[in-house]
């Protein structure tokens, strides 16, 4: 299993320590200012990295060594530790201009368990399955445990997108962008964000050689520690499943898809609530992932955590949940 490890650890290592932008870095100081000693690292990650652009919002995890120290509030501290993460917004008045980010708040026991095959939510490891950097770590511990993270998010991606591949037998042969295609776009529909297959295949295709790589050396990691055999012909992978694994893995996917949607709700509802203006923030998304634009009464628009859950539930059992 060493030199499997060794090369998915490596990969990761590498990427992950490799510079971050200056607007990354003047949004991780303001945002370590906010939450102080508590903050273990801030990983900069999601379409902005992927692009190359400040403009727009960026996107951030913060680990946090525990919840009481990250927050002097009660009211986030329970909310974290019930439901995590706390996601809130900070735009930055800075000397390169006006900057904004979504930040998502996680302790570092939080993050690890989100990343397994058994996480109740897929959202945490599609996340760091993808590039990502370190923009601030507190020392060489945190970085670690990012980088045992991102090596765990690939992994668990392989274990749970291979039984979803198409096909039925316990042997699934694959090309590389295919799985990842697939799995992207299974991982995007169980949290609520219905993309494109051109959005989806953008992400592949802004760093192929790395998706390459990280498959490799995922199957290579999973095959050494027994949890699969594999194969290679010619490019594509062929791997060798525990019996009925395949047909376990599936069914349990589809069992969760109602209740992933669900906590994805009342994480969305959540998080709008540390926003400053959370209401239009929450009716964008909405509209944006379900395709359709949610009209609230001037009474719901007042007390919409009281009032708008019909009219959010109603979008999400005609749209996303047919």
């Amino acid at each position: 299993m060493a030199a499997e490890a060794a090369g998915l650890d490596a990969l990761v290592t590498s990427e992950l320590s490799q510079p971050a932008p200056d607007s990354a870095g003047l949004l991780a100081d303001e945002i370590r200012r906010r939450h102080g000693d508590a903050v273990a690292a801030v990983i900069f990650y999601g379409s902005c990295l992927r692009k190359h652009t400040d403009e727009g919002v960026l996107d951030f995890y913060v680990i946090v060594d525990c919840y009481r120290a990250a927050y002097r509030s009660r009211y986030l501290r329970a909310v974290n530790a019930a439901l995590p993460p706390n996601v809130f917004f900070l735009e930055l008045e800075s000397p390169i201009g006006t900057l904004r980010s979504k930040y998502a708040v996680m302790s570092t026991s939080d993050f690890q368990r989100a990343v397994s095959p058994d996480a109740p939510r897929s959202g945490i490891w599609a996340r760091f399955c993808q590039p990502a950097r370190v923009v601030w770590a507190r020392d060489d511990t945190a970085r670690r445990s990012v980088a045992a993270a991102a090596a765990a998010s690939i992994t668990t991606a392989l274990e749970v997108g291979i039984p979803l591949l198409p096909g039925e037998s316990d042997v699934v042969e694959f090309g590389i962008e295919d799985f990842w295609q697939n799995t992207l776009a299974e991982t995007y529909a169980a949290e609520m964000r219905p993309e494109s297959p051109d959005t989806i295949r953008s992400v592949y295709l802004a760093a192929p050689t790395r998706f390459e790589r990280a498959a490799r050396d995922g199957l290579e990691a999973l095959a050494a520690a027994g949890c699969l055999e594999i194969a290679w012909v010619g490019e594509r992978a062929q791997v060798t499943l525990a019996a009925g694994r395949r047909h376990a893995a599936t069914r349990s996917w589809q069992r969760r898809k109602r209740r992933r949607k669900l906590v994805y709700l009342v994480s969305l509802l959540k998080s709008a609530t540390t926003f400053g203006d959370w209401l239009p923030y929450v009716l964008w998304k909405l509209e944006r992932h379900t395709g359709t634009k949610v009209e609230l009464s001037d009474r719901q628009r007042r007390h919409p955590l009281i009032f708008a859950w019909g009219a959010f539930a109603r979008v999400l059992r005609n749209r996303d949940l047919r």
